[in-house]
């Protein structure tokens, strides 16, 4: 994409000049002819840099400036100003202007090299942008992201769309990691630099949806005391990512329709178009195809939406990725509580987290691994991780009572071995002395009474 950038000057005849010189050089170039205008044009489109004369009607450059510090992702200023108001434009850039230019041009080539260098300041503070909302997003590897064999065409398809403008489609129960998808696709495609902005279309109440997606201008609605940009325009020229989309009322899927289609939307309560460089990464838990056939999600939306369709396996279809995972899991929750080295997992924990189901996919499984960070003293133990984990899959799988009793007599041949010492049979056996007592009592093999560590037992 080409840089956007915005001449804000009131002499039409040196406006025309500048455009025409940096359109020429492959640059995409609005204009506006005085402050006011600019401003409009600054609060409902997405521009790299602006070029501005200080002295105008309406409202001087200096005040266009500092009206739009507080925007998100302002654009950079360059001033051009007459060789008297040097000091002005000085002073402008103790402000924050990138530079200045004087009137007139000396020739092209200064005007050229000066918006180069600002573009490229542009260029490094997005990607620092970027890079801040990966770790503040707290990703997990790529490797972890695909982790399994069910993931790998996956992640061929993501690799595969990525680069393109194509809108996407993610299809997965709830706790897949849609969301982690739709940031790898953002992350890995052109507008990599540019926000990525997600919104859950069911967390947001029906009445102020409109409002999230598209902004609102001043008096829109009772309570909106001044205008908002919506998600959409905080994505320009990023990636949007609608969660939940078939949780969308009919008449905003309409809007969203036109949007997808035209390009273009408005601010509820507002007039100005305004363009939508937007890619649309859109997520679904339901059958969207079958909520099309009842009525409940237009037919024309869906084809819009479905482009490029992605389906991600639940937990239970890619099991081989659940040590990895909640390995990954265990050291992120033991930096987190401050330990001093991650907890780790004791084997016959690790066989009941693959025996389950997981029907709350990877979400459950991290809630299930946090849970058992905080309540482990080193290793974690069956007894720490909740009861269905031990009864609920364990009872339905025809594998599960041999697995128990090869337990049982791997546990017996070592205590005989270690003649009854428990510390020296949870040592060969590779697992903690309260792994061996839990196991113990499970499986029936604990003296009652017997509190030590050293006793006898079975």
């Amino acid at each position: 994409m080409s840089a956007t950038i915005l001449v804000v000057e009131d002499d039409a005849i040196f406006r025309e000049l500048v455009s025409t010189i940096l359109d020429n050089a492959g640059y995409t170039v609005a204009t506006a002819g005085d402050g006011g205008q600019g401003l409009r044009r600054i609060q409902r489109e997405r521009f790299d840099l602006v070029l501005c004369d200080l002295k105008m009607p309406v409202r001087s450059g200096l005040e266009l400036f500092r009206a739009t510090r507080g925007e998100p992702a302002a654009p950079l200023f360059i001033f051009m100003t007459a060789f008297g108001r040097v000091e002005e434009a000085v002073a402008a850039m103790k402000e924050g202007a990138f530079d200045f230019l004087c009137k007139p041009l000396r020739d092209p080539a200064s005007l050229l090299d000066t918006v180069a260098r600002a573009l490229e300041q542009v260029g490094l503070r997005r990607m620092s942008v970027s890079l801040q909302q990966v770790e503040q997003a707290g990703l997990p590897p790529e490797e972890l992201i695909f982790a399994g064999r069910a993931m790998e065409p996956v992640r061929k398809l993501v690799q595969d769309v990525a680069r393109t403008q194509a809108t996407v489609l993610l299809h997965g129960e709830s706790g897949t990691g849609k969301e982690l998808i739709a940031r790898m696709i953002h992350l890995a495609s052109p507008r990599q630099a540019a926000p990525f902005v997600p919104l859950n279309c069911a967390a947001i109440p029906e009445n102020l949806l409109e409002s999230e997606l598209f902004g609102h201008e001043r008096g829109a609605f009772t309570g909106a005391v001044q205008a908002r940009r919506g998600k959409f325009e905080l994505a320009q020229g990023g990636t949007i990512f609608l969660d939940e989309v078939g949780e969308m009322p009919q008449l905003l899927q309409a809007k969203l329709l036109r949007v997808l289609q035209e390009r273009v939307f408005e601010r509820l309560g507002g007039t100005l178009q305004i363009k939508a460089d937007v890619r649309v990464v859109a997520a679904s838990n339901r059958d969207l195809a079958r909520e099309v056939a009842g009525k409940r999600f237009r037919e024309d939306l869906f084809y819009r939406l479905n482009v490029f369709p992605i389906t991600l396996p639940p937990l239970r279809e890619r099991l081989d990725s659940v040590p990895q995972l909640a390995r990954y899991f265990c050291a992120r929750f033991s930096a987190a509580s401050g330990a001093r080295r991650p907890v780790g997992i004791a084997p016959e924990t690790m066989a009941l987290l693959q025996r389950h189901s997981w029907p709350g996919n990877v979400r459950e499984l991290q809630n299930v691994i946090e849970r058992g960070v905080i309540l482990s003293r080193g290793e974690m133990t069956p007894g720490e991780i909740p009861s269905e984990l031990l009864d609920g899959d364990a009872r339905g799988s025809a594998g599960a009572g041999v697995l128990k009793q090869r337990e049982k007599q791997s546990i017996c041949q070592e205590l005989q071995k270690c003649r009854g010492n428990r510390r020296r049979t949870a040592e060969a056996l590779g697992i903690s002395l309260r792994t061996l007592q839990y196991r113990l009592k499970e499986l029936g093999l604990l003296v009652q009474g017997d509190p030590g560590g050293d006793a006898s037992a079975g």
